[in-house]
């Protein structure tokens, strides 16, 4: 704790806290987290990358997916790095304009993947639930409008609750009890009331993350209901392979985040802990989970990549 009382220019800034009350989690969390960041941008990447370079893969699965790879780099990027250098410098300042930003760009992604993997329901939905006129319905213009929504839709989210966090007064309050900038963390530094910013915040978690979760599990009901009328079992097994990754992403996604709500206003030490934990977990391993569920089994993406790796041995 004396690293933080000596951390300068705080008056311009704040002082991330992250683990520094645990320096021997600190340590070990440097290397696995360095590691984990690393197998996100080669996961994530690979598949915006295959997704555009074979043919088979110009679908609207895997035009959402690749949306999702290329929303899960830039949200791990905005908090990492910053983690990273924090714990390896000891010095855990940022900016004001620094941490505005990052607030800005953390919740605005994070809410735009929730609408977003929402979208990708409704996509399995039309695929099982309506087949043959899939690809009618389901048409180059119309994922295009609905990515375009989803990004549309989390921003606008992030600018208002940016906006209203940024305008409380902090007293010479500094230091965030996280490891990056984020709303609840903020709002315990003003020296004000902050039930509108608080009303407002689980105004948007209602309408970003439960009206989504609702729509999914509106459309994960009509495919069970669907699947349950196809006659064969190979026909079965298929259909709940091909939902299965994206339900799992969801449950981790979900299950990590509305968990963290528990967490805001921690008063021991060992619930700051979970609570900080439960931030890495849906900032960092999420993401890096979601390539290796979504392509562990899946024969088209194994078929590119031997496709690709054919093509240069060939050169």
């Amino acid at each position: 704790m004396r690293r933080l009382n000596s951390t300068p220019h705080h008056t311009n800034g704040f002082v991330l806290v992250g683990f520094s009350e645990w320096p021997q989690l600190e340590m070990a969390l440097l290397v696995v987290v360095s590691i984990f960041y690393i197998v996100t941008l080669f996961g994530n990447s690979a598949i915006i990358i295959l997704s555009r370079l074979d043919p088979k893969l110009h679908t609207p699965m895997y035009f959402f997916l690749a949306n999702l790879s290329f929303l899960d780099l830039c949200y791990t990027t905005s908090t990492v790095p910053q983690m990273l250098i924090n714990i390896q410098s000891h010095k855990r300042s940022i900016s004001y304009v620094g941490c505005i930003a990052q607030l800005f760009i953390f919740l605005g992604l994070g809410s735009t993947e929730c609408v977003l993997l929402s979208i990708m329901a409704f996509d399995r939905y039309v695929a099982i639930c309506q087949p043959l006129r899939y690809t009618i319905i389901m048409h180059s213009q119309l994922c295009q409008q609905l990515a375009a929504v989803s990004w549309i839709t989390g921003f606008s989210n992030s600018l208002v609750q940016t906006v209203l966090t940024s305008l409380l007064p902090r007293c010479g309050q500094y230091q965030i009890e996280n490891f990056f900038c984020e709303v609840p963390a903020m709002l315990r530094l003003s020296c004000i009331d902050t039930w509108v910013n608080e009303v407002e915040m689980y105004a948007a978690v209602v309408v970003i993350k439960v009206i989504p979760l609702g729509l999914i599990l509106f459309s994960y009901i009509n495919i069970v209901r669907a699947v349950i009328r196809i006659q064969s079992s190979e026909g079965r097994k298929k259909a709940f392979h091909t939902c299965g990754s994206h339900l799992l992403v969801v449950i981790m996604f979900y299950g990590s985040a509305i968990s963290g709500y528990a967490y805001m206003a921690p008063r021991s030490s060992s619930a700051k802990l979970k609570g900080k934990l439960l931030a890495l977990f849906y900032g960092l391993i999420t993401p890096m989970l979601n390539p290796l569920i979504y392509t562990l089994r899946n024969k088209d993406v194994k078929a590119a990549v031997k496709k690709i790796l054919g093509r240069e041995q060939e050169q």
